[in-house]
């Protein structure tokens, strides 16, 4: 019933035969003989279905916590028993928002020095997509706010907290400063991350704080993209400290302290709540501890 299950999760995350297949590498005839066969063990229609998927019954809907839960409790027993055999040892999939993708390369850096056995995929995402993969499954843990949203039933590892960098060129009229306030970058040419990050509605209201509503003539998923393009011309951007200080190093650039904003917001790691954790889950989030006191 298991391998039904993951086909009936693949099935309601993607919203789509085919696309469920794929994702699972099987053939779309087998994936809808699998759904018919669970539909039949558990006596209930669990989706509509005419020549394309129409969505899920309210039988599916109640199915479908279960199929998370049961899902997400075999895999952990497979962990269990994987860790009693080998160690620590397999695959750990993290999605980090944008600003913190040093903090997941440091994360995962530092747990693989110690535990070479394991593998790491990492994925950048928003806060919204994270806790949706989460609990979905689709990843085994992530990086985000702790308190900015509602994160809902997880476990959490606070690594740090925000504190905001302007990022301007070496030819900037702030290059030389020690510090800018948010209302002096009222009428700059501003390039910030696009509004379905969480990040960027932080700033936004940092900005509303100081008395300013600004329009970013510029704006990206990517923080790579927002430097390349300080770097080019006469934008400015604003960062977090960490990514602000990796990505302008060794460039013509300045990150300079933003003032007068009030503290910043907690970013840590954020796992599904379960007790007890996979044994890599429990040392992932020793791991962060660790390095937030370091």
């Amino acid at each position: 019933m298991i391998e039904k299950l993951e086909m009936f999760l693949a099935v309601a995350q993607e919203g789509h035969f085919g696309r469920a297949a794929a994702s699972l590498g099987i053939a779309q005839p087998t994936l809808s003989t699998g759904i018919k066969q669970l539909e039949d063990q558990l006596g209930v229609q669990l989706i509509f279905r005419g020549s394309r998927f129409g969505g899920l019954t309210p039988e599916g809907q109640r199915a479908l916590v279960w199929a998370r839960q049961i899902v997400g409790d075999a895999r952990q027993l497979r962990e269990e028993m994987r860790f009693t055999r080998d160690g620590l040892s397999g695959k750990v999939r993290i999605a980090a928002i944008p600003t913190a993708l040093t903090w997941a390369a440091r994360l995962a850096t530092q747990f693989g020095q110690k535990h070479p056995n394991v593998r790491f995929t990492i994925l950048s995402r928003t806060s919204v997509e994270i806790l949706s993969m989460l609990e979905n499954l689709d990843v085994d843990a992530g990086i985000s706010y702790l308190d900015n949203e509602p994160t809902g039933k997880v476990s959490t590892e606070r690594l740090y907290d925000e504190r905001y960098l302007l990022v301007c060129n070496e030819t900037s009229r702030f290059a030389g400063r020690e510090g800018v306030r948010w209302e002096e970058l009222d009428g700059e040419r501003l390039c910030l991350m696009t509004p379905d990050m969480q990040n960027r509605r932080i700033i936004n209201r940092h900005f509303e704080e100081a008395g300013l509503s600004p329009e970013a003539r510029i704006e990206s998923s990517s923080t790579v993209v927002l430097v390349a393009n300080v770097l080019a011309g006469d934008w400015v951007t604003v960062l977090p400290a960490d990514i602000a200080t990796f990505l302008t190093a060794g460039k013509p650039l300045r990150a300079i302290p933003l003032l007068g904003a009030r503290e910043g917001h907690a970013v840590g790691l954020v796992a599904p709540w379960r007790e007890p954790h996979t044994p890599v889950l429990r040392a992932l989030l020793a791991e962060a501890r660790r390095l937030s006191e370091a």
